[in-house]
């Protein structure tokens, strides 16, 4: 009796895992689609708490920017998203996915990066190498020395 007792509970929580929680919607949003949607409301968050100023400066509310670029409304994504995370491993394969997208982003943003801090440093570089460092004069009679080079200099160029 035991032994059948063990049976019809396995059986039975083989069964009740098969079942689907939640319904499909009418309006689901596909697969592709909602990856792409929750792509972007992840890095417009992203954006959000890391540079407060330019999301204020421009008003952007960043659920109601998706909602508008994918013509979709609240529900429907509140629905779509319900749905496919009621399936544990469907719902991580699309965040994997999404993961793979931000790391693809971030290595070519990173090399760009990196390309505009070596021209910076670059520029940086000219730039000192091109300031002539007039030389300090101790005393008075140094100066005076200086200022009559210069001016031979400059009557040099004028005959020219």
């Amino acid at each position: 009796m035991k032994k059948i007792l063990l049976l019809l509970t396995v059986l039975v929580g083989f069964i009740s895992c098969k079942e689907k929680v939640v319904s499909k919607p009418d309006n689901l949003i596909d697969r592709d689609k909602m990856i792409d949607v929750m792509y972007d409301l992840s890095i417009l968050d992203a954006l959000k708490y890391q540079n407060l100023a330019s999301v204020d400066s421009f008003k952007i509310n960043p659920p109601d920017y998706i909602y508008k670029k994918y013509k979709i409304d609240s529900a429907q994504f509140a629905q779509s998203n319900i749905y496919y995370a009621s399936t544990y491993t469907d719902y991580k394969e699309m965040y994997d996915e999404i993961i793979k997208r931000i790391e693809a982003k971030k290595t070519v943003l990173d090399s760009v990066v990196k390309k505009q801090e070596k021209k910076e440093a670059k520029i940086k570089a000219d730039s000192i190498k091109r300031i002539k460092v007039a030389p300090i004069a101790n005393d008075s009679l140094e100066l005076k020395k200086l200022d009559i080079a210069r001016r031979k200099k400059k009557d040099m160029s004028r005959i020219k």
